[in-house]
């Protein structure tokens, strides 16, 4: 059976996509075949990896196969990453929250009916847009799966109390449930300031006795395996202590 995972905050500026490259490249690197999603308008997956033209293309992309699900295939819509392959995002896709808006509730599930026969992928890890509407709400329904990106900060702790709310919510106009798999701090700095401090305790009270919380440190060698549109675990990659820690979520999502 396919694991799928949603990577969601509604929050900008909390690494969604560096954790979606690294995790993907870890579950990768565990011998999985896994398929990336970018779900993200804005396309920073996409470009990240080196997509910039799919994220152009004018016709045959993610936005017209989310507004209609069952006239597209996945597979060919997908192109492949040296680690893990890629659906990418569009420019179009900046007009699909007020597509699906404009549609109502139902649409909410189009996503999964995208993903519903899909199974040539061991994992699908989707980079999910910063907000609470409903491209959000279709990523949290087909996954099923969350792992939350946060910064060790109080509006994380704030935007991490909206999201419950919303999954309360979806779980109830849905009669589904919705699990998060773990929390991911990331861009941490040490020494720790009063602020980092706190919110990493705050996060580690509110939910450590029920989920993992994983603490990213900011690393140079994130950045320029990013930058390079790779994972840490890509080719030739600088040796790096977070390494383990994504391999670390990878087992944890593997096995959920």
């Amino acid at each position: 059976m396919t694991v799928k995972i949603g990577i969601t905050n509604q929050k900008g500026g909390v690494a969604k996509t560096t954790n979606t490259i690294n995790i993907a490249g870890a579950l990768a690197d565990r011998g999985l075949d896994v398929l990336a999603v970018d779900a993200d308008p804005q396309g920073y997956l996409t470009h990240r990896l080196g997509f910039e033209d799919a994220y152009l293309a004018e016709e045959d992309s993610f936005y017209e196969a989310f507004k209609d699900p069952s006239s597209y295939d996945v597979h060919d819509l997908v192109v492949q990453h040296a680690e893990f392959d890629l659906l990418p995002s569009n420019i179009d896709m900046f007009h699909l929250e007020q597509d699906l808006i404009a549609a109502g509730m139902k649409p909410r599930l189009r996503l999964q009916m995208l993903f519903e026969d899909v199974d040539e992928w061991d994992a699908i890890v989707v980079d999910a847009p910063p907000s609470l509407g409903p491209i959000n709400d279709n990523v949290v329904l087909a996954t099923g799966q969350l792992l939350v990106p946060v910064e060790a900060d109080a509006s994380s702790q704030l935007a991490v109390n909206h999201l419950l709310r919303q999954l309360d919510t979806l779980e109830d106009n849905y009669g589904t449930r919705i699990d998060i798999l773990g929390l991911i701090v990331s861009n941490v700095d040490y020494p720790l300031d009063n602020e980092q401090r706190d919110a990493i305790e705050w996060f580690e009270s509110r939910f450590g006795e029920h989920i993992p919380v994983h603490v990213i440190r900011r690393r140079v060698a994130i950045k320029r395996a990013v930058d390079a549109g790779q994972s840490l675990f890509g080719d030739g990659v600088d040796d790096c202590d977070m390494r383990d820690v994504y391999a670390t979520i990878a087992a944890e999502v593997a096995d959920a």
